[in-house]
């Protein structure tokens, strides 16, 4: 069997850059606390848990005081750097600067705003780039996650579309076109293409590098939004994609008769993992 790890899977600049800054801080002092999961992989957040690093929620912010809080890569809301000042902790600040660059955008959006104008976000409710976007209008930005979101929107009020930095291309496109063909005569609607190029650009590539091998593993974590929406372009061109969290879920059952893998992942899955798994395939066919 010939196996081939997708070159162009893996963390993007923006987690990268966040967890060379989690391992500087842990090799200068040995312990630092991350807000959230630094990344939506367990078996990367395990590695650097091993090495000092701490991930706590929000609420565990009002309990620490003098201590060093990383950022991680998806951002934050303007109240979780007051707060941070209150308690006197430090910012490791992690944020992607694509995330940091949309955040002052949509700011300064809201800052002036015409009467009765809304913004909406195009971004998935609850995650955690889109609450950072969110807070950067005082909670008052609409979140619509698909076309059926968009009832919430009233269209005799003018409208700026932004989107997360994550979502998809053609998702975008969609939404635009249907706030063009329900909104008033004479209200004004205004949309700004936000999605990070470096994530989207990869769908052709992913779509590809899937169609060119008989069975793909696709590793991701389980709380990777991302991972399910490139899982679905792999299984989109090949029925026989898999997704997996780590080596040991692969199912020998998947690699019969198969002369070419390939294996491929999120964002958030690490390089090293992907290795792990192909070392695995090679043992369970003997390569």
């Amino acid at each position: 069997m010939r196996i081939e790890i997708d070159e162009a899977s893996g963390f993007c600049n923006g987690v990268v850059s966040a967890i060379r800054k989690a391992e500087s801080e842990l090799d200068e002092s040995g312990t630092l606390y991350c807000l959230g999961d630094i990344v939506h992989n367990s078996d990367e957040v395990d590695r650097l848990c091993r090495r000092g690093l701490v991930t706590i929620t929000h609420a565990d912010l009002n309990s620490l005081e003098g201590v060093k809080v990383l950022l991680r890569a998806h951002g934050e809301p303007p109240s979780t750097y007051s707060l941070a000042r209150e308690r006197n902790i430090e910012i490791i600040d992690a944020t992607c600067p694509v995330v940091l660059h949309l955040q002052r955008r949509i700011k300064e959006s809201y800052d002036s705003l015409g009467s009765g104008e809304q913004i909406v976000i195009y971004g998935k409710r609850g995650h955690a780039e889109v609450n950072g976007l969110v807070g950067q209008t005082r909670g008052e930005a609409i979140v619509v996650e698909d076309v059926e979101g968009l009832s919430q929107v009233d269209f005799s009020r003018d409208i700026t579309l932004y989107s997360q930095t994550t979502k998809s291309i053609d998702g975008f496109k969609e939404m635009i076109a249907e706030i063009e063909r329900r909104k008033s005569s004479g209200t004004r609607f205004r949309y700004h293409d936000t999605i990070c190029r470096q994530v989207a650009n990869r769908v052709p590539r992913l779509r590809a590098f899937a169609a060119a091998h008989q069975v793909i593993l696709f590793v991701s974590g389980k709380k990777s939004s991302n991972g399910k929406f490139l899982y679905a372009e792999c299984s989109a061109v090949n029925p026989r994609t898999y997704l997996i969290s780590n080596p040991e879920e692969i199912n020998p059952d998947w690699l019969k008769g198969a002369a070419t893998l390939g294996i491929c992942g999120a964002t958030s899955t690490p390089r090293w993992l992907m290795e792990n798994v192909r070392e695995r395939v090679g043992l369970l066919t003997n390569i």
